[in-house]
């Protein structure tokens, strides 16, 4: 029992100490703090900002930009849509019959004449044919003669001598048949190109309508094109267009509209243009992505380089420097943009032309920060330090 109250008397007096330590730091503290809190003074000075906060703004010191002049510049006004590279004329050459191949006449790339022989298939059973053909005209021939010679002497009817001369003509055509066969078996280019890649070799089994090597006039570049009717009066037949490929970055094409389609697609109401490129070099290939450019005349707008244009979602700014007393601050402004060509962007609306805008580094301005131009001494700059000597001068 008397332990009991021991322990309980003893946490009582550890209690009753802590208590008295802990109003003794806490009156301390607020001796120390004196009269209106220095806390509290200091906040408010936290608040007006020191040497470098800039009025408050918190932005520290200016940022360093290059600064680009909105002026006129000609911008071409061009429609522009997606085609298709194809050779002047491409074919992919495939057999007529199942037949085993016999020789292959060409390498993979090689430029052919026309009527060159490319392949050649097993013909056995062809050659035989034409051979047995031959033989049955011989006969009929002989045959008809015969009955023709036998008519003019009066011993045979006129009946059995027109059953001999179609059985003759029959005999003919048999032969012309079995060396149309025979002519199945050899492949030939039907005009002038370029082969492509193949994988047939002699021995290879083909069937008919199976593809065995593509060739390509690759002397100029066919590119059809579906522009909207609505621009059918600015095209015509021979007009100069411009075309860009990605495989030429930087190099424009200059090719011609060869023809116009002679109807309007009912469903996109589209009309298809096919366009001609020259192709030196054999630099532009069948199955490319070209970007065809339709010009329908030049324009002079306002322009600003493309790393002076924020995109934020569907709207477009620019900082605009400004001169706000002894500073150089940078104003967002909405613009209204164009078309995009060689670097530039077109601004149709949101400012003037001479006005100075922020080129680059648009990631580390804010709107109204004080910025310093690259090259260029601020108006009203002091020496380092002075701003804080005249801040503590009134004190």
């Amino acid at each position: 029992m008397l332990r009991r109250h021991f322990f309980l008397v003893a946490a009582i007096v550890i209690l009753a100490v802590m208590l008295i330590v802990g109003g003794v730091k806490v009156l301390g503290r607020n001796a120390e703090a004196g009269p209106g809190g220095g806390a509290a003074g200091g906040g408010a000075a936290a608040m007006k900002g020191g040497p470098g906060m800039k009025g408050g703004r918190g932005f520290g010191g200016p940022t360093l930009v290059s600064v680009a002049v909105v002026q006129p510049r000609a911008f071409a006004d061009t429609l522009e849509v997606l085609g298709v590279a194809k050779g002047r004329q491409s074919v992919t050459l495939t057999a007529a019959a199942t037949q085993l191949v016999e020789r292959v006449r060409f390498t993979d790339g090689q430029s052919v004449a026309k009527g060159a022989v490319l392949v050649e298939l097993r013909a056995t059973e062809q050659n035989a044919g034409i051979a047995q053909a031959e033989a049955r005209l011989v006969e009929a021939r002989r045959a008809y003669d015969r009955y023709r010679e036998l008519g003019q002497r009066g011993f045979a009817s006129r009946a059995q001598i027109d059953q001999y001369e179609a059985a003759w003509r029959t005999a003919q055509a048999d032969v012309a048949a079995a060396r149309a066969r025979e002519a199945d078996r050899i492949i030939r280019a039907p005009f002038a190109g370029v082969v492509g890649l193949s994988d047939v070799a002699p021995g290879a089994l083909v069937n008919p309508g199976a593809p065995i090597v593509t060739l390509d006039d690759v002397s100029a570049i066919r590119v059809d094109f579906q522009v909207p009717e609505r621009f059918l009066s600015q095209l015509s037949e021979g007009q100069t267009i411009l075309a860009r490929v990605d495989a030429l970055p930087g190099e424009t094409i200059t090719g011609r509209i060869a023809r116009l389609d002679t109807r309007v697609d009912e469903r996109t109401r589209a009309i298809t243009a096919r366009a001609e490129f020259p192709n030196p070099g054999r630099r532009l290939k069948p199955g490319m992505l070209v970007r065809v450019g339709v010009s329908r005349g030049d324009r002079q707008n306002l322009s600003a380089p493309e790393s002076a244009v924020s995109v934020q979602g569907e709207n477009a700014f620019v900082y605009v420097i400004r001169q706000a007393g002894e500073r150089t601050v940078a104003e967002q402004r909405p613009v209204l943009t164009g078309v995009r060509q060689q670097g530039f962007v077109e601004i149709r609306d949101g400012v003037q032309p001479g006005e100075r805008i922020v080129a680059d580094g648009l990631n580390k301005v804010q709107p109204g920060q004080p910025i310093r131009i690259a090259g260029a001494r601020q108006p009203g700059a002091r020496p380092n330090g002075a701003p804080a000597q005249a801040a503590r001068s009134p004190a």
